[in-house]
């Protein structure tokens, strides 16, 4: 784990993973982006609005065959709703994600973006329609959801900054199989991610934030 102090604030601003380039202060939000020799505040972050997801930083659990624990958070809304991207840190030291919507869950991961004519024609600035079918990593999809997104607040650890406001076009997949994939578009650029769609019990997650009559086994009184 590597410390910096906060160039707005002073706080000790801690990254528990060496390939990580910013980390939300805990104290005043600022976004604060490490280098190899210095730290720089890059503007501050939206306080997140409440919400009842039972995950939190620090939450733990098991996925892609390994254990993880979440450090980060970026929620996205869009006109009818919103959701949470947890970023997964896991045993190896690599990172994955873990989308959060309805009470639906899909842990994926970034993989180099796809030459088959679906993915290809969004990165040329083409359209993808709900229901529309094509190949993803060898694999067949069809188009779930299609939205322009923005950034409304972000915590912990990240791979990039995320100022409230930033906007991303987003396009769902999901397969027969249980798999799911997502591609990004936005400032940074395009991105594409695939993996499948989980239970937060098949997890088998520890240190869940503790909701007023919420449990993960609902039979457990």
């Amino acid at each position: 784990m590597q410390s910096v102090a906060c160039p707005n604030c002073g706080a000790e601003v801690s990254f528990r993973s060496p390939a990580l380039p910013v980390r939300v202060c805990d104290h005043c939000r600022t976004l604060v982006v490490r280098y190899s020799q210095s730290a720089q505040a890059m503007g501050e972050a939206a306080v997140l609005p409440f919400d009842v997801s039972p995950i939190q930083i620090g939450t733990q659990g098991q996925c892609f065959d390994q254990g993880f624990t979440v450090i980060g958070r970026v929620r996205w809304a869009w006109d009818d709703g919103a959701w949470n991207e947890w970023l997964m840190l896991l045993d190896d030291g690599s990172h994955a994600w873990m989308g959060e919507a309805m009470g639906q869950f899909m842990a994926l991961r970034e993989v180099e973006l796809d030459t088959a004519p679906l993915i290809w024609g969004l990165l040329n600035g083409g359209e993808a329609v709900p229901g529309q079918s094509g190949s993803i990593a060898g694999h067949a999809y069809e188009v779930a959801d299609v939205r322009t997104v923005r950034c409304i607040g972000c915590e912990g650890e990240l791979p990039f900054t995320a100022p409230a406001g930033w906007e991303a076009l987003s396009v769902d997949f999901r397969n027969a199989d249980g798999r799911s994939a997502s591609f990004q578009k936005d400032r940074h650029g395009p991105s594409l991610y695939v993996g499948h769609y989980v239970t937060l019990a098949s997890l088998t997650p520890r240190n869940l934030r503790s909701l007023p009559g919420w449990s993960l086994h609902p039979h457990v009184a």
